[in-house]
This record gives C-alpha cells, structure tokens and sequence, in this order.
C-alpha cells in the first residue's frame, strides 16, 4: 500500500487490563485510538470497508450508504488512517482504504483481560 506512514497514535503493548498500570505515554495512545473508533459514522466506514468485495473502498463507494458529504467521509477517513486503523493506497486521482487487520486485532486483545485471553486460545 502507498501513502502508508507510521501512525500518529500506534496501540501500546501493554493492556490497561493486565493487572500492571499503564504508562501515560501508553494511555495516551490508547486513547487517541479509541478516540477515533468513538464516532458511529467511523464505525460503519470500518464496517463497510471490512464488508466491501475487495475489503478496500473508495470516498466515492461511502458517500452514499453514509449519507454523508465526501468531504465529512474524507475526513472521518483521514482520522482512521491517522490512527492506524486503515490504509490508503492512490491510484490515479482515488485513493482506496483497507483495514489493517493487525491494529484491529490489537485494539480486541488489549482490551480483552488477560484470563479470558488464555480462554479464549486454549478453545
């Protein structure tokens, strides 16, 4: 993918939930992921990038099914991709957006107490 930087807010590596607190340094980059999924117009951009037959999507492919104008959908796009929860690739004048599984899944595990982890993997 191109146009694909380090994220402004990375997830950190320790839980809140591991039984350690968290280093501000780490909360505060937590946060500023979590910010950027705390919107429902966010969500459901996640939602229908994730469901598209490619699993990418361009502004032009979310305007309507949001109901929002391309301007508003570039701007919640720019917030997620900041966040590292999506790619943008160009190609010719569109950019395309994908889920990057990895930080989706990191988000899920370090919200997900450290017992129900160990649960969870053993099943």
């Amino acid at each position: 993918m191109h146009d694909v930087g380090t994220p402004k807010t990375a997830a950190p590596a320790v839980s809140p939930l591991a039984g350690e607190p968290i280093k501000r340094a780490d909360a505060e980059r937590l946060a500023g992921v979590l910010k950027a999924v705390a919107d429902p117009a966010r969500l459901r951009l996640l939602s229908l990038i994730q469901s598209a037959p490619e699993g990418e999507a361009s502004v032009t492919d979310l305007t309507t099914p949001l109901g929002l104008s391309q301007p508003t959908v570039s701007h919640h796009l720019r917030i997620l991709t900041e966040a590292g929860l999506l790619e943008r690739e160009k190609r010719g004048v569109w950019a395309y957006y994908r889920l990057v599984p990895s930080a989706i899944a990191a988000i899920a595990e370090l919200l997900t107490p450290p017992r129900k982890r160990a649960t969870r993997k053993a099943r």
